[in-house]
């Protein structure tokens, strides 16, 4: 098993040779904490079609002034995933770059980027029925953006789909309407074939779902969690028709928004709170599957307090957990800035914080969702000790002059070592941790 081991560690280096490893988003630096490293396995990608049929077109509906004008459109879908999966090693195999483009600072054209990785085109599948993730981006984004996070959990023995939302994006926000129906339905649809396309291949576990979102996905993966869109507030407005009716509460189509046998939900820096006021007052009680929320205090796109922190308060009926970057921004999602974007701010922007370096989130980041997807999982319960931590502010955390070792030492979180388990002794800065137990009163 050793021999095993060491040869595919040495097979993913052969297959990503040609891209320095602090360049490969998927493979955090040397201060991330414990969690975060690379799992053992080698990773495949490839790319589906899944066609949702008959599907409204919001956009096809609005007339003038936004508004409505004769019977809604109707056309079917083609959902691209991209679907990253624990693979047999191939020898020499030359790992995925991946090519996209993300809006520019109008009225220029998108800008192309690419990202380097480790894992191989359509390499063979291990069956071995892995935990299924399905991952949304946030509005305007690609799954490029992403590949810190989908690559990392595919060496970890889960198969990590991300949808390619393919959102009406413009700075004006025309296709908001759009976007606010389709995550929600998309990541529903998407689940729910997933789990039984790829359990037919004997490659997932249907019954352990996770579902990851950013930004706009947050939004999404929070609906398709159980949180009850409020259909006569702000949201409601937001949509033409009444498109949203059928998904609220008591709605005749309620069931296609949401994912069954869902085990975590991660909505990163996610939308939905402020003035679109997503699910009302109540209707994140609706969320049963254990959640963690991860924002930047001082996010300029979603607002923290409304938002990941008032989302936290809200989901009162599971097991919940709040990190926030103190001074962190909207940013802390998406993947390092490629060379490309670096020689504008707003393209920069799509990628980098102001504040944090973003190699350092990713680990952070990785870390956390690794031992929260670990622990609920696939049932590790050795898992839980890395979530419950003894202080809440991580600057807090101590360690004893006379228990200090090498320099890079990670805390075990015990015997009177209060910084954070998994953490380096001197790299447990600027965060918070809460964590929340569900009410056990009745409703």
């Amino acid at each position: 098993m050793q021999l095993r081991r060491v040869l595919i560690i040495s097979l993913l280096g052969l297959a990503a040779a040609r891209a320095p490893a602090e360049d490969i988003p998927s493979r955090p630096g040397i201060d991330a904490p414990e969690l975060a490293a690379p799992g053992t396995l080698a990773v495949g990608v490839r790319t589906i079609t899944l066609v949702h049929k008959d599907q409204v077109d919001p956009l096809g509906w609005l007339g003038i002034a936004g508004a409505v004008v004769g019977l809604p459109p109707h056309a079917d879908r083609n959902i691209a995933v991209d679907i990253w999966y624990p693979a047999e090693a191939v020898a020499d195999a030359q790992a995925e770059t991946y090519h996209d483009s993300l809006p520019a600072e109008p009225p220029a054209p998108n800008a192309a980027f690419s990202v380097p990785g480790i894992a191989v085109r359509d390499a063979p599948a291990l069956k071995q029925k892995s935990p299924l993730v399905v991952v949304s981006h946030g509005y305007g984004n690609v799954t490029a953006g992403l590949t810190w996070l989908t690559e990392n959990l595919a060496t970890k023995g889960y198969v990590v789909a991300a949808i390619r939302h393919m959102d009406p994006y413009s700075d004006g926000r025309v296709g908001f309407p759009k976007v606010l129906l389709r995550r929600p339905l998309d990541i529903g649809f998407v689940a729910r074939s997933l789990q039984q396309s790829l359990a037919d291949e004997g490659l997932v576990d249907p019954m352990r779902t996770a579902l990851v979102g950013y930004s706009m996905g947050g939004y999404g993966v929070l609906t398709s969690s159980g949180a009850v869109l409020d259909t006569e507030g702000p949201i409601a407005k937001a949509t033409p028709g009444g498109l949203l009716e059928p998904y609220g509460r008591n709605g005749a189509e309620r069931d296609a928004v949401l994912v069954q046998n869902l085990k975590a939900v991660v909505a990163i820096a996610p939308a939905g709170g402020g003035s679109l006021s997503a699910w009302g007052s109540e209707g994140l009680r609706g969320i049963h599957a254990p959640l963690l929320l991860i924002a930047g205090n001082h996010d300029q796109t979603v607002d923290y307090s409304t938002g990941a922190k008032a989302f936290f308060e809200g989901a009162s009926d599971t097991t919940r957990y709040l990190l926030t970057y103190r001074e962190g921004g909207h940013a802390i999602g998406l993947g390092p800035a490629p060379a490309e974007m670096r020689q504008d701010l707003w393209n920069t922007d799509w990628f980098e914080d102001p504040v944090w370096r973003k190699d350092r989130i990713i680990g952070i980041n990785l870390h956390f969702i690794t031992a929260f997807l670990d622990r609920y999982v696939k049932d590790d319960a050795s898992r839980a000790s890395y979530l419950e931590l003894a202080v809440t502010d991580a600057a807090a955390g101590t360690w004893p002059q006379d228990q200090q070792g090498r320099w890079n030492e990670i805390s075990p979180g015990t015997e009177g070592i209060t910084v954070w388990k998994g953490f380096q002794r001197r790299h447990a800065q600027g965060l918070e941790w809460l964590r929340q137990d569900a009410a056990t009163a009745a409703r």
